[in-house]
């Protein structure tokens, strides 16, 4: 690529960034933090090696966080508003008839107590029982893409039942105890409300449960959602365990493919599909 190739990409990259900011604009109060979102996106997307305010202001050159901490902090925006936008513009550049949400959920470690939802329990983040908070997402992703358009943040039944708690951290008085499968229930039918093209929904086997399950056949959605070893599964009239089930399945009826790159390389995994007998077809 040469430089007149170079500049004509960024030049468009630059016309469809500021699309996109104007298209936010209209969700913020004032003019300054409307100014500081797109400087604050700008240092998302840079090479910054942590994301938080401290280094996404430095790489930005500004002379300290104050300013993105105040966005994130303090400054007056529709939070949920931005949400839709954003979910509608992934929609429009991404969206395909057969897409697929992908409910995953992460952990952010603290040494403090202080923080909304933290609490010693577990995530695939840390890989053990940590003081962390924990967020379900919610991505969309086609073949022309993957990209997050949902988040809620799980709260653990104990702070609930500390009222000053919840107050001190901002928590609404009206919030209620939510499991980590009925949060992403709750954003899938966001999204679902909002029209975004989807068939499948994927999660792993924090989200494998029957309710769950139940509510998105009855959305007509496809899934994938992962169930432990030792989960029961009805066949030919008797409960076997998923371990048992697979257990008896022929070698030839597995095949080794990779879930995608990992931090050690290609992360492989044994698959088999079983069709129940007494269906014709498949449906999806």
């Amino acid at each position: 690529m040469d430089n007149k190739q170079e500049a004509i990409l960024i030049k468009g990259w630059r016309k469809s960034f500021n699309v996109l900011c104007a298209r936010l604009a209209r969700h913020f109060v004032r003019s300054e933090p409307r100014e500081q979102v797109q400087r604050y996106m700008l240092g998302l997307l840079s090479k910054a090696e942590r994301k938080n305010s401290w280094q996404v202001a430095e790489i930005m050159h500004e002379y300290g966080p104050q300013r993105m901490q105040r966005l994130l902090n303090t400054a007056e925006w529709d939070v949920e508003a931005v949400r839709d936008e954003l979910r509608s513009y992934v929609a429009e550049q991404l969206g395909e008839a057969d897409g697929i949400l992908i409910i995953d959920e992460t952990g952010f470690l603290k040494k403090g107590l202080k923080s909304a939802g933290v609490a010693r329990q577990y995530s695939g983040t840390a890989g053990r029982i940590e003081n962390q908070q924990i967020g379900v997402f919610l991505a969309y992703t086609s073949s022309r893409g993957c990209a997050f358009i949902d988040r809620a943040l799980y709260l653990p039944e104990e702070w609930l039942q500390d009222k000053e708690r919840c107050r001190e951290a901002g928590i609404p008085p009206a919030a209620t105890f939510e499991t980590k499968p009925h949060l992403a229930q709750r954003m899938v039918a966001s999204a679902l409300a909002a029209h975004i093209p989807a068939k499948w929904v994927v999660a792993d086997t924090v989200y494998g449960t029957d309710e769950l399950r139940l509510w998105l056949e009855a959305q007509g959605l496809c899934y994938v959602l992962t169930v432990p070893y030792t989960y029961n599964i009805w066949t030919q009239g008797t409960q076997v365990s998923a371990e048992g089930l697979m257990a008896d399945q022929p070698t030839d009826a597995w095949v080794r493919l990779s879930a995608g790159e990992g931090s050690q390389g290609p992360r492989y995994y044994d698959w088999s599909w079983l069709i129940d007998p007494r269906l014709k077809t498949v449906g999806c």
